[in-house]
């Protein structure tokens, strides 16, 4: 197991301003926030960070403003979220040119489901043409790789660890059961990372991990050292957190309107997703209220 590869794992915002450009100052603005809370790596360019769809010079420029502000204090993770083999190993090798030494990949996400056969031979040739290893980031709802696919790709030793999401619970005790001794197994269903930690995840890679970094690493650090009744509190207040921000339309307005709330800046979705609008708005504020986290913006809110 590579040493670091445990804990909370925050999967980074990317901020866009009107016109749909990275706002630079904002995007390394939130990794010093990250940074400050003590986490032990980095991810970008994942479901949180509206990876989908970036191009490749994109994914070169987040990864490049991540090293500048990382300078080799945590490892940096690359996300890459393709369509195709040839798409994935592009996007990877642009992170890697920029100093990223993991990545987490999706199967391919554009409606389809692999077989066990195909599912090696796409990490393989990522993992042989970039000489990154890589997280399989199981998210995808509809074509969940399953515990068996996941153990031929161990088998194949072209993946290093597992990011079990897609709202599938079962599928991450089967891991663990199955795995957990062999490989990290990373939790990113986002309103049960108590239950995960107290099965043995090594830690999450998730968007409340983003949202919510020092309250994850909190409840995280609580379940190691047995403290089951601060785990539970923590775990409550995550879970209305997250209740607020899961929502299938507005869910990327809604979790960067989560930021705000706190003081960090977070720009704007990228087109066409909308940002939190004034229903939106007073569901999180709400929220932030019933959790008892305090709204520390000095802005409008």
């Amino acid at each position: 197991m590579i040493p670091w590869l445990r804990g909370i794992i925050p999967p980074i915002i990317t901020p866009f301003d009107p016109k749909g450009r990275i706002d630079e100052d904002a995007f390394q603005a939130e990794i010093d926030f990250q940074l400050s809370c003590g986490v032990p790596a980095i991810c970008v360019g994942g479901s949180t960070g509206e990876g989908a769809g970036m191009n490749r010079d994109e994914v070169r420029l987040i990864n490049r403003l991540a090293m500048t502000r990382l300078r080799g204090r945590v490892p940096l993770i690359a996300g890459v979220i393709p369509d195709n083999t040839d798409e994935a190993v592009s996007l990877a090798l642009a992170a890697k040119e920029e100093g990223a030494v993991l990545l987490q990949v999706t199967p391919t996400h554009y409606v389809s489901q692999l077989g066990a056969e195909e599912l090696v031979s796409y990490y393989t040739q990522i993992r042989q043409r970039t000489g990154l290893e890589i997280i399989l980031y199981n998210v995808l709802p509809w074509a969940q790789v399953t515990p068996n696919q996941v153990g031929e790709l161990i088998s194949a030793q072209v993946i290093v660890a597992v990011k079990q999401s897609g709202y599938n619970m079962h599928h991450l005790a089967d891991l663990m059961y199955r795995y957990g001794k062999t490989i990290p197994i990373f939790c990113a269903v986002d309103d049960l990372l108590y239950p995960s930690f107290m099965l043995g995840s090594q830690g999450t890679i998730s968007a409340i991990a983003s949202v919510l970094p020092k309250q994850c690493i909190e409840l995280f650090e609580a379940v190691q050292n047995g403290n089951h009744a601060r785990a539970l509190e923590l775990h409550h207040q995550l879970l209305v957190i997250w209740r607020a921000i899961d929502d299938n339309r507005t869910f990327t307005g809604r979790l960067k309107y989560a930021l705000e709330l706190q003081g960090r800046s977070a720009g704007l979705p990228r087109h066409p997703f909308p940002p939190a609008g004034e229903a939106e708005k007073k569901i999180m504020r709400r929220a932030f209220a019933e959790a008892g986290i305090p709204i520390m913006t000095a802005q409008p809110v």
